[in-house]
């Protein structure tokens, strides 16, 4: 019989895959564990038993749907230091939560859910997981491709409103300063009936407008054209009804003109005849023309060629003649700011890019002191930025630097944009691709040097991605595996490697990812990914001490969201609250509580009045600041626990979470090799402990108290090294370790006596 000690002593890995159970070879198997729940991985190495998810508000009127990925979905809204708020978005509602800057405490501070011109919120409960947000100064960017995207509007303290995101207007409410698109087919020509005025016809060479449902007195009343906005070259049109698939009425918002290039008119020495360059003009000859703002030229005066003329002669599709007053003394080409008054049929026009018909941006972003949209249906893999520091502004203009910015990813395959995240540059997730915007030479983003660039071909899901030291974390299309997208300096270019990979079972369909920095009183950052099936997987890296690993957290009933605001963290967890009807409750982790959906009560003589929290019939853990006193059922809106403390006046009430540190199996290398599936026997364990109250191992339960302690006084916590001695032979020999009350744990590491 021989003996050897394993020591274990850290889990920087986490809990690893169950294929790689078997891997005694690799560096990282005396590292991780089979299993770690409701744990998280502490940067000394060992792992502590988390807080409890402490109960703040019952979200009445939120009913379970199973096939719906999110009911409530919680967003953080932080405008100072001092102003913090959790917005909870449900079904065509949004409950706004402030957190009082001296307390922590939260309070509800307003529930909306009209916008400020009393129509119904936009949001529906069946994509709440897919909306995407960005928070400017007091404005929330709520965006979807099914609705125009909305903002909540921080008004005062307290106080907000829903207000839908409009373009700036020029100065005397004429242009609207958003992104426009040719959709129509090649070949298609547009042709107003006049160039100012409101009821204008619009008639089109082909089949256009969208003739959707029964016409009533000859108009289409339910076209998804009623409303949007033409830009017949460079003016507006507000198309007002529909007649046909080829006509359309509207209203003139400005005079129709086209503005020339500086030297489009050209001369022919001692001629009247003047050749005007006119891309696309679409006309014929003898058509009207207004010629306005033209300069002399070529020895004729201003006069001569202003006013209206005649088409002389069309020499091609650019390019037409007229005739002017007086002949020219000389060959040249000029003219000065022509403005051209016209209502030729043209292929230069273009339709409003958002709206019903084609749909509005699912992705939005802040970069560089530009707001970012980009995702429409009608054109996914589009990128639109707004001029610098005018977030309403989307105008082309003359491609100047602080000009607003349109981009195509032209790559071979449509790359439907889901998010913007901004980082070292601006990262473009899609759902095929993953692409980023390069700064060249520290100079900002302009049109002229903006280039889109794809890295990666992974593809990105509804997930919201999250800056992560240095790099963005997203969640891979499959809902499989996270990845970190991150510049590498050796090969000057992102790459996207797997996080997740040696605990890929943790990883299952994410609905939603957040970052907790400082969370249980350190340092590192944290990543939680709340899956669908209602788990949370919890990643914490410290690459100084060489912590990379997963954890798993579990609850009474399923997570169904997660967020942070700095060092907090805060979920909606659905559960049986004891009627057998699921509630969605707002919790907050907190290590200081042990119980999920955890309050303390106060009472007399035993007996607690519990909030609405606990139905009856609800079977509720109690523990005292000295115990834990056993589980206890509500009935009548409290609980008796007289029987076991009938002094007792103030307790903790919840739900107890089971916890688990299961290692892998227990292996020896001898000179002939592992021993691998020979019988072999635990005979002791120590495990190196802090600040614990209760903990079995393999079912061999630490004796806490004696049985003369005085249970008036608190349960000691027991820090140090435990032995445990245990019996029988096993192939597959293993150290599970768990509680035997709902109180803290902590196990540094251990070492295992393993006889062969």
């Amino acid at each position: 019989m021989q003996k050897a000690r394993i020591p274990i002593t850290n889990f920087q890995y986490g809990e690893i895959s169950p294929s790689l159970v078997s891997r005694t070879d690799s560096a990282i198997y005396n590292s991780s564990a089979q299993s770690v729940k409701n744990f998280f991985i502490r940067t000394e190495g060992g792992v502590a038993k988390r807080g409890g998810f402490q109960a703040l508000h019952d979200f009445t009127g939120v009913t379970e749907n199973t096939s719906i990925r999110q009911q409530v979905r919680l967003i953080p809204f932080i405008f100072s230091d001092d102003e913090q708020y959790v917005i909870a978005f449900s079904h065509q509602k949004c409950e706004i939560f402030f957190i009082n800057p001296t307390t922590g405490a939260l309070s509800l501070a307003t529930t909306l859910t009209q916008d400020v011109d009393g129509a119904s919120l936009q949001w529906d409960q069946a994509y709440l997981h897919e909306m995407t947000y960005a928070q400017g100064g007091d404005v929330l960017f709520v965006c979807h491709n099914t609705f125009m995207c909305q903002q909540i509007v921080r008004t005062g303290l307290n106080s907000f409103q829903v207000e839908q995101f409009t373009f700036q207007l020029q100065a005397g409410n004429a242009k609207t300063y958003q992104p426009y698109y040719h959709f129509h087919p090649t070949g298609v020509t547009l042709n107003p009936s006049a160039t100012t005025g409101n009821g204008i016809t619009l008639t089109t060479s082909a089949a256009y407008f969208d003739t959707t449902g029964s016409q009533t007195n000859g108009n289409y009343t339910n076209s998804k054209h009623v409303g949007l906005t033409l830009v017949y070259h460079d003016a507006e049109i507000l198309i007002t009804s529909v007649q046909s698939a080829t006509q359309a009425t509207g209203n003139v918002v400005d005079e129709l003109f086209v503005e020339l290039d500086p030297n489009a008119l050209r001369t022919i020495d001692g001629s009247t005849t003047i050749e005007i360059t006119h891309v696309n003009h679409g006309m014929s000859a003898s058509d009207s023309i207004t010629i306005r703002n033209a300069s002399a030229v070529g020895g004729v005066n201003a006069a001569q060629i202003n006013g209206s003329r005649s088409i002389q002669k069309v020499i091609d599709e650019n390019r037409y003649t007229i005739t002017a007053g007086s002949a020219a003394n000389t060959t040249e080409d000029g003219g000065g700011n022509i403005q051209v008054v016209t209502h030729a049929p043209t292929q230069q026009w273009m339709e409003q890019s958002y709206s019903s018909l084609r749909g509005y941006p699912a992705a939005v972003g802040f970069h560089e002191n530009r707001l970012w949209f980009g995702g429409t249906l009608s054109q996914p893999d589009t990128v639109w930025a707004s001029k610098s520091g005018l977030y309403y502004n989307f105008d082309i203009g003359e491609a100047a630097d602080d000009d607003s910015l349109e981009l195509v990813m032209s790559i071979g395959e449509v790359a439907t944009i889901r998010h913007f995240v901004s980082n070292r540059d601006i990262h473009i997730f899609t759902a095929g691709s993953e692409f980023f915007i390069p700064t060249f030479e520290n100079q900002p983003i302009t049109p002229t040097n903006a280039k889109v660039k794809r890295q990666t071909s992974f593809g990105s899901t509804f997930v919201r991605p999250q800056p992560f030291y240095g790099a963005t974390i997203f969640s891979q299309v499959g809902g499989k595996m996270i990845r970190q997208f991150v510049f590498d300096d050796s090969e000057q270019a992102y790459k996207a490697d797997p996080i997740s990979l040696l605990s890929s079972h943790l990883i299952s369909d994410p609905v939603q990812m957040c970052v907790v920095s400082g969370a249980v009183n350190t340092a590192e950052s944290f990543v939680f990914a709340q899956n669908f099936t209602g788990e949370i997987a919890v990643y914490n890296l410290n690459r100084i001490e060489g912590v990379a690993g997963w954890t798993r957290f579990e609850t009474n009933g399923s997570f169904h969201s997660v967020t942070a605001i700095d060092n907090r963290v805060f979920a909606v967890i659905k559960t049986d609250l004891g009627s057998g009807t699921k509630s969605f409750v707002f919790t907050e982790l907190n290590q200081n509580v042990s119980l999920d959906l955890g309050n303390t009560y106060s009472g007399s003589n035993g007996v607690f009045t519990v909030s609405n929290f606990f139905e009856n019939g609800a079977k509720v853990d109690v523990i005292s600041a000295t115990d834990y006193l056993g589980e206890f059922t509500v009935s009548g809106g409290q609980i008796d626990v007289s029987s076991v403390d009938a002094s007792l006046s103030s307790c903790q009430v919840g739900f107890g979470f089971d916890v688990e540190l299961k290692t892998n199996p227990i292996d020896v290398n001898t000179a002939i090799g592992p021993e691998t599936g020979q019988p072999r026997s635990l005979s002791r364990v120590i495990l190196d402990l802090s600040e614990t109250l209760s903990v079995s191992v393999n079912n061999k339960k630490l004796i806490i108290r004696k049985v003369n302690n005085d249970f008036s006084q608190p349960r000691q916590a027991v820090t140090g090294k435990r032995e445990f001695y245990l019996l029988g032979y096993n192939k597959d020999p293993q150290i599970t370790v768990t509680q035997t009350a709902p109180m803290f744990i902590q196990v540094n590491g251990l070492v295992a006596e393993v006889s062969f």
